[in-house]
């Protein structure tokens, strides 16, 4: 079986709000139709929305599309300590 390569750079791009094509992406962490996280080359990627969808997803390539309603694009240092001590997913799922 080929190894997957690791993507080199993290990309961005979002037309309307409502369409996101993204390189860089190493992982999808979780997904449902209002929240997004994706492991990035840049750390953790949070995307908070309405009626989102992976439209084409390629980790092969590090490659994401996300169609839907985008309200907010959050990054993370990929889960160290914050100024207060808690974790990501600790803030993310209270």
């Amino acid at each position: 079986m080929e190894e997957r390569q690791e993507p080199k750079g993290h990309k961005l791009i979002m037309g309307e709000r409502s369409c996101l094509q993204m390189t860089g992406i190493n992982d999808v962490v979780s997904f449902d139709a209002g929240e997004i996280i994706l492991e990035t080359a840049c750390g953790l990627l949070l995307i908070k929305g309405r009626e989102l969808h992976m439209s084409r997803l390629s980790l092969e390539k590090g490659e994401v599309n996300v169609d839907g309603t985008i309200d907010s694009l959050t990054y993370s240092d990929g889960g160290k300590s914050s100024e207060k001590g808690e974790r990501f997913f600790g803030r993310l799922f209270r």
